[in-house]
């Protein structure tokens, strides 16, 4: 074998090593049931709080599906998006405090939870995991069925807000560079429908509606509809610390079902983004699908969950085992 040869043959090896050892640093193998013999009440521990809370604060089910969405999206399902990192000016940094973060609530029971599990398992749950198995337990509780989720995340040692705006979309962007992001992280355009289908619960902040209502109506919002929402939010600058909003679905606002396709199909949909899911030949096959059959749509959204709990977990060298979800060890 020539100089030559051998030397492509050993860049090619050491190459191909460093790929490998790459992948083992920022891959975490993630598997049902974890916990079984580090904490084995661990699930049934997040499951027992999430329902508690659903009982004294309903909107606690549509914040812990949220939550798990505005974490995956960016970088990693790593619980970085609960993290307050204080800069060397001392000011306090956190993706929470993002634009794309607006109307977020109820991150305090993520702690919660996770304090009550540091009394049974100190340092063995994440806080990744805690967000997940929430999500998890909401949708249950919101009529979306039963999900087989995975476990095994690390948390994130450091927060991601400078970037927070490069990962997630924004409700007027374009459907297709929404699609685009989704992409990016493995999730397809059937299951990106499906994901978005979550927004057939919950309600929408007016700051959020208005650029569809002044100073003319959108053309492809119903005029009733459009006469309902602008008596919902009868300026077209509504102040965002006021409780003015309109709920995403007026039939079933509490209930995870698709709702929230027919919506879309009569022009009803409260979001721009929603809105493009109907008049695109990519997304309209599905949306018409899941308008007609409720069993494939929660089919469908499952999956979406899954793919997106899924996106990159950290590896034990990347990442840990908060004992306070606000803050690094």
């Amino acid at each position: 074998m020539s100089v030559g040869s051998s030397r492509f043959v050993l860049i090619l090896l050491l190459s191909s090593l460093l790929l490998l050892f790459n992948f083992g640093k920022s891959q975490q193998q993630l598997i049902v049931n974890y916990y079984n013999q580090s904490c084995p009440n661990a699930e049934d521990i997040i499951k027992q709080q999430v329902f508690s809370l659903y009982q004294k604060h309903g909107n606690t089910a549509i914040s812990w599906i949220r939550n798990l969405f505005h974490d995956c999206m960016v970088k990693s399902c790593d619980a970085s998006l609960l993290l307050e990192m204080k800069t060397k000016e001392g000011k306090i940094v956190s993706e929470k405090a993002s634009p794309r973060s607006f109307g977020m609530r109820n991150f305090k029971y993520v702690n919660k939870i996770k304090q009550v599990l540091e009394n049974v398992c100190p340092n063995t749950v994440s806080c990744a995991d805690v967000m997940a198995l929430a999500a998890r337990d909401a949708i249950f509780l919101l009529g979306g069925g039963e999900i087989e989720m995975k476990t095994g995340r690390r948390d994130s040692k450091e927060s991601y807000e400078a970037v927070v705006e490069q990962f997630i979309p924004n409700h007027n962007d374009s459907l297709s560079l929404v699609l685009s992001r989704f992409q990016d992280i493995g999730i397809d355009p059937q299951a990106t429908v499906a994901l978005l289908g979550a927004h057939s619960v919950g309600r929408v902040h007016c700051v959020n509606i208005v650029n569809r209502l002044y100073p003319t109506v959108d053309p492809t919002l119903d005029p009733e509809h459009a006469e309902y929402l602008k008596r919902r939010c009868p300026t077209q600058n509504p102040d965002p610390k006021a409780v003015q909003y309109a709920r995403n679905d007026l039939e079933s606002p509490m209930v995870l079902d698709n709702n929230y396709y027919k919506n879309v199909l009569g022009h009803k949909a409260l979001l721009l983004v929603d809105q493009q899911l109907g008049s695109s030949p990519i997304t309209l096959p599905y949306v018409q699908n899941m308008a007609s059959n409720n069993s494939y749509f929660l089919d469908q959204f499952a999956r979406a969950v899954l793919l997106l709990s899924e996106n990159s977990p950290l590896g034990d060298d990347q990442g840990e085992i908060r004992k306070d979800c606000r803050h690094v060890n």
